[in-house]
């Protein structure tokens, strides 16, 4: 068993290495075997001797054929009558020949001639690197980094085909006349597969310890012996000295290796951390392939290299990963030229897809609270409020009522000639400060409650019509009967004709004090076969309560407040199970993302810094709407009191929204780094990058298909006899009073739908990363959130629109889905963004209408978040270039 360091050990095996070296004139007439001239095989001549080792000599030749210098390796004599050595001769060209890379000297066909076997392959006109190495020391650190990652993608390149070289050394990389590394001498190499346990093979100063132990070979094996390899090269020096087999197997499975930088000062700090990563004793340690040892080196992909060790790339890696993200501008533009056409067409479907569409809200909201007023006092209470507050809301009620007695294709004209409207308007006014104890820091129909002596709280169509009316009476002391209360003023307020209702025993209470009270049944002349419920009351001659109800059902002021699922029917059995699936992802989605976020902080894995710098910006989103919103009372300590409430509510969604995010993105950073890579940047302060504007760009036209089919699907009731809904009229409570508010609400709305995309998409991809790591599948994870997506749009159980919503899921999910793995999750925050101003917005072609600035914002909004990433995509380039297909 030879001992010398660089010889290749023989049992009990041996392995078919030959020390080649450079071809000089000394070399060139060392005959050998065979004599210069001689013509071998009726095809190849040879010209000289390039080296002679343990395992035969190593000719170059001229193949006589096809007109190439050749390089021919001859075993010994005795080893060609060995039948088992020729067997792993043989293999050796089988496993050679499956590798084809510049990197790697090409082996190209075996033969025989008068009993000596041999093998043709690449003839490298250079010299070895242990040759070069003894004769200029280490090589320069610019260098020394080429040949590295040229024979990381050499090896990486064996590796593909399943190949183990098994004999990585000096000796065997040969540097060619370019200055190029490529990997040679395949003799010891095996199948990854038929790699065995007990068999050492290779050379003792370059076996890794699993191999110079007998436990087998692996692809970490390579790695350990290329680690040896380049720290020669950076060095100069080898990584450990031995004189003996056993000095050897000692030094690799017990020594730890000179830092790098002690025999040379300059070597870069990723170099060291690289080479001292390949040669850990423990294989598990070293790094998983020759690609991620490429990427660890200097000039490399750092986040490629993380992923393939299995490793979290850090934040700042995955913002610094190698994407640069500049579009061409042919591309640019075609997006940017498709969020402008799918504006258009979003408006062209707003008619048929949407309240404001199939019902104009004809009067303004100042126009409805002045008749509100006017109203207040033809019924008596004719002083100046202190306080007053109104908005618009939907009859779901009547909407339901619709879809079931109304033919989808005669929605449209029979919305225009109804006497009825889906859209209300609200109005309250009070003797003291209406102090609003919402959230939202809003009035609604029962916040404050309708308790002061003079309050009143009025409900009138669009048109000014009034629906319903009540007052607090004040006290009045009766020194005689009161007069009998004029009803008819009541009727003209509400549009009826007295003359077509008859008296009827009344149904229902009157919410407020009475002393008189009335009902009546009846119809009006436009809809004589729709029955009305009229009820009124007074209170010392005043009217105190007036109301007219359709045959829908109607939900008054306090199943509003209290949040009753308005437009529901009594749900099936599987709207039941359906119901309970969505609320346990729900559920489970909040709770599970909170124990996960835990769980990681207590491990310190996160982006700590980002999610505070997100659930700050989301903080502010909330408060400064708020204070856009608010109403205002002028007291200091109820101010002051609402102030406190509204930063508790901030604070605490922020919480809810930190939480997301510390869930699902330590999973994202390291299973779907580059799904983070653009919202990275643009947390990190990334307002100019070039990636950040091209994934806004991508989110925006995404978004802006997504609103537009959402709007079609709502619209194909108009010409197809399909079950009719509406798009809802709002995503939260404050949704329609913001978006026919003054510039404040506008803003404020704005803002909401801001908050409303960020929370509603990191919801969703922590609920993907939690059911990744229950079911432990992407693909079943995904499956589940399908579902889970496309069910939830659907509304309460029974939701007299939930088809349509459950279409409008299944076409939006998977393109969700799409983008956020396709491009990243900023391109979804700015789809989801943009499509909900598509498809809640007013929009309207007829500029005449008092709302159509409120939907022409929301376009101006989307087209601007458009712009702005097309200019940062072209990555400073011009608008124009001199061919746009470039």
């Amino acid at each position: 068993m030879p001992t010398a360091a660089g010889k290749p050990l023989a049992p009990p095996r041996a392995s078919a290495t030959a020390e080649i070296g450079r071809l000089d004139s000394s070399s060139s007439f060392d005959a050998g075997g065979f004599a210069p001239g001689a013509v071998i095989a009726e095809r190849y001549r040879i010209i000289g001797l390039l080296g002679r080792g343990g395992m035969g000599e190593v000719y170059r030749a001229d193949d006589l054929k096809l007109g190439q210098s050749v390089a021919l390796k001859f075993l010994p004599s005795g080893f060609s009558k060995d039948a088992v050595f020729l067997d792993r001769f043989r293999a050796e060209v089988r496993n050679a020949r499956q590798v084809s890379h510049p990197n790697v000297c090409r082996v190209y066909d075996i033969g025989e001639v008068d009993g000596h076997h041999f093998l043709s392959m690449e003839y490298v006109d250079g010299e070895n690197l242990a040759t070069l190495l003894r004769r200029i020391g280490r090589l320069p650190g610019t260098k020394a980094l080429e040949i590295a990652r040229q024979l990381c993608a050499g090896l990486a390149a064996a590796h593909a085909q399943g190949v183990l070289h098994r004999d990585i050394k000096p000796s065997n990389v040969m540097i060619d006349g370019h200055g190029r590394a490529k990997l040679t001498d395949f003799g010891l190499a095996v199948r990854d597969h038929e790699a065995a346990d007990g068999e050492i093979s290779g050379t003792p100063a370059y076996m890794a310890p699993e191999q110079i132990a007998g436990r087998g070979a692996t692809v970490q094996s390579d790695l350990y012996s290329l680690g040896l390899v380049l720290y020669e090269v950076y060095t100069g020096k080898k990584t450990f000295e031995a004189s003996s087999f056993a000095d050897w197997r000692r030094a690799h499975t017990e020594e730890q290796p000179t830092a790098l930088t002690h025999h040379a000062a300059d070597i870069d700090a990723a170099v060291e951390r690289a080479i001292l990563r390949c040669l850990e004793k423990d294989p598990t340690k070293r790094p998983a392939s020759a690609p991620q040892l490429a990427a660890a080196l200097p000039g490399g992909d750092p986040l490629a290299a993380a992923i393939a060790a299995g490793e979290t790339p850090s934040p700042e890696m995955v913002a610094a990963a190698n994407i640069e993200g500049a579009l061409a501008p042919a591309k640019a533009w075609a997006l940017l030229a498709a969020v402008v056409v799918l504006a258009i067409v979003a408006v062209f479907l707003a008619p048929y897809s949407s309240l404001t569409g199939l019902a104009p809200i004809e009067k303004s909201p100042q126009f409805l609270a002045e008749t509100a007023r006017e109203t207040a006092r033809k019924f008596g209470y004719s002083d100046a409020p202190a306080d007053s507050s109104y908005w618009f809301d939907a009859s779901v009620e009547f909407l339901v009522h619709q879809s079931k007695t109304v033919l989808s294709s005669e929605w449209f004209p029979q919305l225009s000639r109804s006497e009825w409207t889906p859209v209300e308007f609200f109005y309250r006014e009070s003797p003291l400060p209406l102090f609003p104890l919402t959230r939202a820091g809003l009035v609604d129909p029962q916040t404050p409650a309708h308790e002061v002596r003079g309050m009143i709280t009025m409900r009138l169509d669009s048109r000014g019509r009034l629906l319903e009316f009540r007052a607090q009476p004040r006290f009045v002391k009766a020194d005689q009967p009161p007069p009998d209360p004029d009803w008819n003023i009541a009727f003209s307020a509400a549009g009826l004709d007295p003359a077509r209702f008859t008296k009827s025993a009344p149904a229902w209470l009157p919410p407020v004090p009475y002393d008189a009270r009335m009902a009546w049944e009846g119809s009006t002349q436009k809809t004589p076969d729709t029955r009305l419920q009229v009820q009124a009351a007074s209170y010392a001659g005043k009217l105190v309560y007036f109301e007219q109800r359709g045959p829908w059902p109607g939900l008054n002021f306090e199943l509003s407040a209290l949040g009753a699922p308005r437009g529901a029917q009594q749900p099936s059995t599987p709207g039941r199970i359906i119901g309970l699936f969505i609320g346990f992802c729900f559920f489970g989605g909040f709770v599970g993302a909170a124990l996960l976020a835990r769980h990681n902080l207590r491990l310190g894995r996160g982006d700590r810094k980002g999610a505070l710098r997100l659930a700050i910006y989301y903080f502010l989103l909330v408060e400064l709407s708020r204070v856009l919103i608010t109403h205002r009372t002028g007291y200091f300590w109820l101010e002051f009191g609402s102030l406190l409430e509204g930063v508790a509510y901030g604070l605490l969604f922020a919480a809810i929204l930190w939480s997301f995010y510390m869930a699902m993105e330590p999973f994202a950073r390291r299973r779907w780094p580059l799904v983070l890579t653009s919202w990275a940047r643009l947390l990190g302060g990334g307002f100019r990058d070039t990636l950040v504007g091209r994934d806004i760009l991508i989110g925006a036209a995404t978004g802006a298909l997504l609103g537009c089919l959402v709007r079609l699907i709502y619209s194909l009731p108009v010409w197809f006899p399909i079950p009719r809904g509406v798009i809802p009229f709002q995503s939260s409570p404050e949704f329609p009073r913001l978006m026919f508010g003054g510039p404040a609400e506008l803003l404020a709305q704005m803002l909401d739908v801001q908050g409303l995309a960020l929370v509603w998409v990191l919801f969703c991809v922590a609920l993907i990363v939690l059911l990744r790591v229950v079911l432990r599948r992407t693909w079943a994870a995904l499956a589940v959130y399908f579902v889970f997506a496309a069910f939830a749009t659907m509304g309460p159980p029974g939701a007299a629109n939930g088809l349509l919503n459950l279409a409008a899921g299944i076409i939006i999910a998977p393109l969700q889905l799409f983008i956020l793995f396709r491009v990243g999750l900023l391109a979804w925050m700015a789809a989801q963004f943009v499509a909900i101003l598509f498809y809640f917005f007013p929009l309207t072609f007829d500029f005449s209408r008092w709302y159509a600035a409120h939907g022409l914002a929301a376009i101006v909004v989307a087209l601007a978040l458009a712009v702005y990433g097309f200019r940062l995509s072209l990555a400073g380039r011009p608008l124009f270039s001199s061919s746009l297909d470039d």
